[in-house]
């Protein structure tokens, strides 16, 4: 007979060979245990390593369970974790990262405050596990996501350890955007959401996939995504230096009237000149940020490609 799962936790992977065995032994091993109906989807975000063959090979033992979904290339994370919600059968779905940084035993965690009567349940990494540099740009960027977009509220915003509702999968689903932050817009559409604390381990296999700037590029999808505030600011600053300028252009004016023609001003006026240029080609690169995501947006291709999909017949049922 066909089963309906009540929970689907959807996990993406890049070139984690390594962590892949035992993320399966613990994950299942948890969710067997919890004893609520489930399947779990892992999505092979283009991996170069061995990462499809022990997917596959993973996949033999647990037909029952398990999902695969690989990617013909690298999409990034959160493209990956849409290609899994366009898949999801579950009531509830519970994103994973591989890593095995967050723990597959706060799962149970996440569902049961789901029951509550949540829509979307968030982590919270306590007693975080990373590099000191990576622990300053998160402390920073969630100051910055605060006051840029106060109406995403919420204390990590790159814990991927949540869950949602499948209406809250749905929609998010719908929205069909070519740059995605699934944190953020999932509580765009959500009614009731919350954030509790999970544990946080050290990464003891693999490596990392960000590196600096593609932490960088992760913090402008967020804030270019959600928010004007980059926009208005610059408009603000554009203003202020076009008044300074003008009063400053007065000034010269009449001090050319009063003493007469001055080279002394020369290295002034060109350090003013760079200073202007400056603000410009910031306010080109802010201004680029925007018009590139509305260029993504209107070519209307397709989010990711999936190369192959590995199910067991019973997982075709209809959602």
């Amino acid at each position: 007979m066909k089963t309906h799962p009540e929970i689907s936790i959807v996990i993406p992977v890049h070139n984690e060979q390594e962590s892949l065995e035992t993320l399966y032994q613990r994950l299942l091993g948890v969710m067997d245990k919890y004893g609520k109906p489930y399947e779990v989807i892992l999505i092979n975000d283009g991996s170069k390593d061995k990462s499809a063959e022990i997917l596959n090979e993973l996949y033999e033992r647990r037909k029952d369970v398990l999902r695969i979904i690989h990617l013909n290339t690298n999409f990034g994370q959160h493209i990956a974790i849409m290609a899994g919600f366009e898949r999801v059968r579950g009531d509830i779905i519970v994103t994973l990262d591989a890593d095995l940084q967050n723990l597959p035993e706060d799962i149970p965690t996440l569902v049961e405050k789901m029951g509550e009567g949540y829509d979307v349940v968030g982590g919270i990494r306590a007693q975080r596990k990373d590099r000191r540099w990576r622990l300053w740009v998160s402390r920073w960027h969630n100051r910055l996501r605060a006051k840029i977009a106060p109406s995403l509220d919420m204390q990590d915003e790159g814990c991927m350890l949540r869950a949602y509702r499948r209406d809250i999968v749905d929609l998010m689903v719908k929205s069909n955007e070519a740059t995605v932050f699934i944190p953020a817009l999932a509580l765009t559409y959500a009614s009731n959401p919350t954030e509790v604390e999970v544990s946080h381990a050290e990464r003891e296999l693999g490596t990392s996939s960000y590196n600096l700037y593609r932490l960088i590029r992760y913090n402008f999808d967020l804030i270019t995504g959600f928010s004007l505030v980059p926009l208005q600011i610059f408009t603000l600053i554009g203003v202020s230096v076009s008044l300074l300028s003008t009063l400053f252009v007065f000034y010269l004016l009449i001090r050319r009237l009063i003493i007469g023609p001055e080279a002394y001003g020369l290295f002034t006026l060109f350090a003013i000149l760079f200073f202007l240029i400056g603000i410009v080609l910031m306010g080109l690169g802010i201004t680029g940020e925007y018009i590139g995501r509305i260029y993504l947006e209107v070519r209307q291709r397709p989010r990711f490609v999936v190369k192959e999909i590995k199910e067991n017949v019973n997982h075709t049922e209809e959602k």
